[in-house]
């Protein structure tokens, strides 16, 4: 039997902007299972990223519940994620003052629990568990190539050894070289460290690449969460034209090559 790491059940967004509403999610049920890559596509304005804010507990929705790792995600945004969920920002959002390694062990230097030298220690493991080299500890942000802030970004996000984590559009900026490093690297971590994953992407390499299912976000709801095949085999609109237009096309090539297995 699989377990459920994320449910979502009946959840409304409503955006308020003076007297008009803007209704976001209505009713929405997902449901995330332990040791899958979920990835999340629609179109623009969809409640793609507000929905992986709203699982870290950042944002509150309208109504619904949000169960993550079995406790309500509005506790996870009062007591601190970076335990139980890692998030990686689309723009990596690292601290501009900090070095490499002041970034990547911010989170547990915030916990204060910790000597200097254990968390350095940690920090360094990560650094090349994301396959950068020690020299890197002390550079800058402003000194990192896309790729090697991506790579900083998402040590940090797995300091905590968090069981899952959440991924807003990990390859976009990247070249395809880069991007095809930084996914097989997400699939070695996925695997070694047992994670879950939920990622937003409008890729389609990546999507192919690391789904194991996919929710389509589409007339304010999920219309189908399933595996890649039966997603593009799926009747709808969106659909049609994201997964079947000419770079879709080049993309599904992948499916005749990968299992979609974990």
């Amino acid at each position: 039997m699989t377990e459920a790491v994320v449910e979502i059940k009946k959840l409304w967004t409503v955006f308020q902007n003076g007297e008009k509403q803007a209704v976001i999610h209505k009713d929405l049920d997902l449901t995330v299972e332990r040791g899958e890559v979920l990835s999340l596509v629609g179109g623009s304005g969809t409640g793609k990223t507000v929905l992986l804010r709203q699982m870290l507990g950042l944002e509150k929705p309208t109504r619904g519940e949000i169960t993550v790792l079995g406790k309500p995600a509005a506790e996870l945004g009062k007591r601190g994620a970076a335990s139980r969920v890692g998030m990686l920002f689309q723009q990596g959002a690292l601290f501009s003052a900090f070095t490499v390694l002041e970034n990547i062990a911010f989170p547990l230097r915030e916990l204060r629990t910790l000597p200097r030298e254990l968390i350095r220690e940690a920090a360094m493991v990560k650094l090349q568990m994301v396959g950068l080299n020690p020299d890197a500890a002390d550079k800058m942000p402003s000194d990192l190539s896309g790729g090697m802030i991506k790579r900083v970004a998402l040590a940090r996000a797995l300091i905590m050894d968090p069981p899952l984590l959440l991924l807003d559009e990990p390859t976009a900026g990247l070249d395809p070289d880069s991007s095809d490093s930084f996914c097989a690297l997400l699939r070695s971590l996925h695997r070694d460290m047992e994670l879950t994953v939920v990622m937003v992407t409008h890729d389609l390499d990546t999507l192919f690449e690391l789904s194991t299912r996919i929710a389509v976000l589409a007339n304010q709801k999920v219309i189908i969460n399933a595996p890649p095949k039966e997603v593009v085999a799926f009747s709808h609109p969106f659909i049609h034209e994201f997964f079947l237009g000419e770079r879709g096309q080049r993309a599904m090539e992948l499916i005749r090559e990968y299992p979609f297995t974990v």
